[in-house]
């Protein structure tokens, strides 16, 4: 038989619960393996009640000191009862010089006394039964996490000014900055809202015409690294030239947002016709293809035609997206007709051309010509596979330094990548 003695507002803070005619403490803490909250009892005296009834600030302190111990309980383990019912005397009867000193030796929980109001101030000074002075019944816990933010700052050495702080609350970064981040005009001090108007209009500005595609080695909505660097080095530069006193974090969090929203822009939108997009005048050589296979590493095969509704890149590479891996990282496009073809090598940032010189006969294997080039990543794939589809192999002139000798290729890559010759 269990009933409720006393309890407060707030159904988180611990009950006084009667028990069989046993007066405990009960709360809610941790989880089990399934995730639900865990309960916890100890048992308690009528001496303990009076003071939890009156004093809220104990109350709360009692609460700080006892979580660490239902943590220490874990999913299925049980409550070190003893450690809690030693903490009951110490806590809600010692004088306030004794409870500050014992809460100088145990560990107790600092988030939720400064959700619950506490003082911050004075709880870094140590003077934790002064700081419950200011103490609610009610929780905010975000001012526990913002409090848990600026110690984590602290401790890497961040000192941050109101307009550091305006720029991430209005990316919605001061917390968590691993959020991605969004713009929230409401979370600014009104008077500050300017200035971070004007910085994130420098961040604009210097990312003007840039983008970041999509990368579909890496999946059908994996975004190019490569772009990614470029732009957030872009806006880094030039938001810290126009505002110099802007924090590290400040500026990383302007870069995240136009990096994140540029990224969304290349996820949320079709597959951009390649074809236009890198082409320009003179780039149709009137060898336009028609009809292509495209081939990966274990064998699949998908054939395009033109009139088929989409252009042979945007297929390809969705052909990519669905097919890459890490065991599959060698893509053809092959126009068979022609004997031609172009052949990607993602694992190491390489291309071939290759062309039928001489068909085979009576038995004799057929000559191929096989030229090779290095690739700036995926935006030079992107060029290639759009010129070749556009002109074919002389298409293809213009777009990379064709080598003819595979070991000449491999001493190129050697020094693009910085490793010696060998």
């Amino acid at each position: 038989m269990r009933d409720i003695v006393f309890t407060r507002a707030s159904g988180w803070i611990p009950n006084v619960i009667r028990e069989d005619g046993e007066l405990k403490l009960m709360l809610g803490a941790g989880a089990d393996a399934n995730h639900s909250p865990r309960e916890f009892t100890f048992p308690i005296g009528e001496a303990h009640l009076a003071v939890i009834r009156e004093d809220l600030g104990r109350h709360l302190l009692l609460w700080s000191a006892v979580l660490p111990l239902c943590d220490a309980a874990g999913t299925r383990g049980l409550l070190d009862e003893d450690a809690a019912v030693a903490l009951l005397d110490p806590v809600l009867l010692a004088a306030p010089a004794d409870v500050d000193a014992l809460f100088g030796r145990v560990p107790w929980d600092r988030g939720r006394l400064i959700a619950h109001g506490a003082d911050i101030e004075l709880l870094e000074r140590g003077q934790v039964c002064a700081a419950m002075r200011t103490a609610t019944e009610t929780s905010d816990g975000k001012r526990a996490q913002e409090h848990h933010a600026n110690r984590r700052r602290a401790e890497r050495g961040v000192v941050l000014g109101p307009l550091d702080t305006a720029l991430l609350k209005y990316t919605g970064q001061y917390v968590h900055g691993a959020t991605i981040p969004k713009r929230l005009p409401d979370a600014v001090d009104p008077a500050l809202l300017p200035e971070v108007m004007r910085v994130l209009a420098t961040a604009e500005q210097a990312c003007a015409g840039m983008r970041i595609g999509r990368d579909p080695r890496r999946g059908k909505r994996a975004t190019d690294k490569r772009g990614w660097s470029r732009m957030e080095t872009a806006v880094d530069a030039a938001v810290r030239r126009a505002h110099p006193d802007l924090a590290s974090d400040a500026v990383r969090t302007v870069s995240f947002l136009m990096c994140s929203e540029a990224a969304d822009r290349s996820r949320n939108a079709p597959l951009e016709d390649d074809e236009e997009a890198t082409g320009g005048p003179g780039e149709d050589t009137g060898k336009r293809k028609t009809v292509l296979s495209f081939t990966d590493d274990k064998g699949v095969e998908k054939k395009w035609r033109a009139g088929s509704g989409r252009t042979a890149s945007a297929e390809f590479w969705d052909f990519v997206g669905d097919r890459s891996a890490g065991d599959n990282e060698v893509f053809t496009i092959e126009d068979e007709e022609l004997g031609e073809g172009i052949q990607l090598h993602f694992y190491a940032d390489t291309a071939a051309r290759v062309m039928t010189v001489r068909q085979g006969r009576g038995g004799s294997d057929p000559e191929y010509r096989v030229e090779y080039t290095l690739i700036d990543g995926m935006s030079g794939y992107r060029t290639l596979v759009s010129a070749y589809v556009r002109g074919g192999w002389a298409g293809l002139d213009r777009h990379g330094s064709w080598l003819s000798d595979a070991a000449e290729l491999e001493r190129a890559r050697r020094r693009r990548d910085g490793r010696p010759d060998a």
